[in-house]
């Protein structure tokens, strides 16, 4: 449990109204008894650190001026969102965060009412913002509604989208401009320069200072000093980066220093009596306050267990993931190959892309938090005969689906999909589960979708996807490290044919990916314990599906029970039913998959334990489907079918 006792000031911080009721020159100190507080609860539990270090003092300002939950606030992206659950009354529940059972690592509306929007992607809160300032001032009411969008959510298209409708509006709306120049990397783009730019120009002033000194000499000069005010607007105009912001309707501020919490209130109280669009430009310095974090390449962004003392230390030969297979093999065919491109929506870390970037740095090309454009940017590459490989994880790759359909696999082009983190992810929850590519990509014309159950398989379908495929394939896989090797295969043609890997002939059990462990543990342990003999097929192509190894199956296996790790509708076992319908063969199915709902946040084994997909529960599942008794009923139902 916390030792309140280091943290006098923040121990007493319950909600915003305590908040209020500290004198200003005492805020500081409870910011860096915040930052201490969440370096200590975030190196037991892990999660996002660097972003919430720099959003310290911004989001105390915040709840320091306005008055939550009366008026709106919403963060952007949720992973700097820490301090704020902090405030307002989690600082007790902290020590949960991210784990099974406790609270979200982002703003959550099912979670408290203080958190008036749920996000865990980037780029939704100034249309989020507006929408709700659209709702007040239709409901003819009058708080105050708040975005704070940084760590790259600005380079997200959403978030231009949303400027453009919220400055033409002329709705009361303030929106903070949180600038660390970081994402989960370095921000990379036009949009990350222009904010270099802001942040470092200094020429209007210098101009200005010169021309009144200047001016101050001459004859007279009170009326040149005057002309030179006249002035002023038009040399704002042609020298001040933040233009472009007042262009879009915005009255812009800034910029100015996110981690002075003394003028950052008087600003933020100024700002309350300011009606319309307004933009504050913030510079703030992600991981502020905590060396480990300061120094790191990625600002310590997203961390593990560590120690406090020393920061987290990098480890040296640990197990490889699915994304660092990845990215390897596609490493050494592109050295071959010059028309492969790799591309990130700002996920180069996440998807181990950083030796290919190393190695190759003009063929592995960042685009920033767009997933949308990542997408049509691949299909432009495609459609000049280069083969894009675009790395997106399959919650975000959601974000672009009509760009799958319109831009890719309508014109059939050969892109290939790195679908990181599918199923379920862990701690991060929800809002990054992986639970629905298979179902919104395998009814698309054109599409190929793989599924590997470990590294080797991997290998093998990268080259085929290359290779062997001229549309859209994507290529699905999880987070974290690869199980053993089940059983090689030895050519990359091999991987569209599903494959035995362990044959029986009381059942069958249909799998994919790295839930098929579990289904031959299972299987192997009904083998034992209940004589019960089930083989496990890997269907590894989810589509298209060989239907001619189906209809085989089917003449030898009249029941089947799938297990996959996505939704339930629209995945692998929906396809099969589907499959069997339209050959009318006698095959009847039992599925285990996600269920219809948004399933939690907590570690892997928890999650899947809840939902049925584990190993005891598949194989509870599969001895009640397949057992004799089960048996002896089904086979009387297949004769009264036969003789109707």
């Amino acid at each position: 449990m916390t030792d309140w006792s280091k943290y006098p000031l923040l121990a007493t911080i319950n909600s915003p109204a305590d908040l209020k009721k500290l004198q200003i020159d005492k805020l500081e100190n409870l910011a860096s008894e915040m930052r201490e507080f969440m370096i200590e609860i975030v190196s037991e539990t892990g999660g996002h650190l660097g972003s919430n270090l720099g959003s310290v003092e911004i989001i105390t300002a915040m709840h320091y001026v306005y008055q939550s939950p009366k008026d709106k606030m919403v963060f952007d992206v949720g992973a700097q969102a820490y301090p704020h659950k902090i405030i307002t009354g989690r600082r007790e529940l902290f020590h949960t965060n991210r784990q099974y059972g406790g609270i979200s690592g982002f703003p959550s509306r099912e979670e408290s009412e203080y958190d008036d929007f749920t996000v865990g992607h980037s780029s939704t809160s100034i249309s989020a913002a507006l929408g709700m300032a659209t709702a007040r001032d239709r409901a003819g009411k009058d708080h105050k509604v708040i975005a704070l969008i940084g760590d790259g959510g600005m380079t997200g298209g959403m978030a231009f989208e949303g400027l453009n409708n919220a400055g033409a509006s002329k709705t009361d709306l303030t929106v903070i401009l949180n600038d660390n120049h970081m994402a989960i990397s370095p921000t990379s783009g036009a949009l990350s320069q222009y904010m270099s730019a802001i942040r470092t120009d200094t020429r209007f002033e210098k101009l200005k200072d010169g021309m009144w000194n200047l001016t101050a000499r001459l004859p007279k000069s009170s009326k040149f000093q005057k002309a030179l005010r006249g002035l002023d607007a038009g040399l704002r105009a042609m020298l001040v980066p933040g233009l472009w912001f007042s262009r879009l309707g915005f009255r812009y501020v800034g910029p100015a220093d996110g981690h002075d919490l003394p003028e950052l209130i008087k600003l933020f109280e100024w700002l309350k009596d300011i009606s319309g669009p307004v933009l504050v430009h913030l510079r703030t310095e992600k991981g502020k306050g905590y060396a480990p974090a300061e120094n790191a390449d990625n600002h310590l962004h997203g961390v593990s267990r560590f120690n406090p003392q020393t920061g987290p230390v990098k480890k040296k030969n640990g197990k490889w993931t699915f994304s660092g297979y990845f990215s390897d093999e596609l490493l050494k065919i592109a050295k071959e190959d010059e028309k492969i491109i790799a591309i990130t929506p700002a996920m180069s870390e996440g998807s181990e892309l950083l030796k290919f970037q190393e190695c190759l740095p003009d063929r592995c090309i960042d685009v920033g938090i767009a997933e949308q454009h990542a997408v049509t940017f691949a299909a432009g590459l495609a459609s000049q005969g280069m083969i894009p490989v675009t790395f997106i994880y399959s919650s975000f790759l959601q974000r672009a689906y009509d760009q799958i359909i319109h831009d890719v696999a309508l014109p059939n082009l050969h892109v290939v999909f790195a679908i990181d983190r599918a199923g379920l992810v862990g701690d991060d929850g929800p809002t990054h589960h992986g639970a629905f590519d298979i179902s919104y990509l395998r009814h698309i014309p054109n599409m190929t979708v793989l599924a590997p159950r470990d590294q080797n398989q991997l290998r093998l379908m990268i080259r085929a996807a290359i290779n062997d495929i001229r549309g859209p394939v994507a290529i699905r896989f999880p987070r974290g490290a690869p199980v053993k090797v089940i059983k090689s295969i030895d050519k990359p043609s091999n991987v569209f044919k599903p494959e035995m890997i362990r044959d029986g002939k009381d059942g069958i059990i249909i799998g994919s990916g790295i839930l098929l462990t579990g289904c031959l543990n299972s299987a192997k342990a009904l083998a034992n314990d209940s004589n019960l003999d089930l083989a496990v097929l890997d269907i590894r192509s989810i589509k298209p599906l060989d239907s001619e190894y189906l209809r085989e199956l089917a003449v030898r296996f009249p029941r089947w029970l799938t297990v996959e790790e996505n939704a339930l509708m629209g995945g692998i076992g929906s396809a099969l039913l589907e499959f069997i319908c339209d050959e009318n063969l006698d095959v009847t199915i039992k599925r285990l998959g996600l269920p219809d709902r948004f399933v939690t946040h907590g570690d892997r084994l928890s999650l899947l334990k809840e939902i049925g997909l584990d190993d005891d529960s598949i194989k509870e599942t599969a001895f009640n489907y397949f057992s004799k008794e089960s048996k002896s009923i089904q086979g009387r139902i297949r004769k009264i079918r036969h003789r109707v």
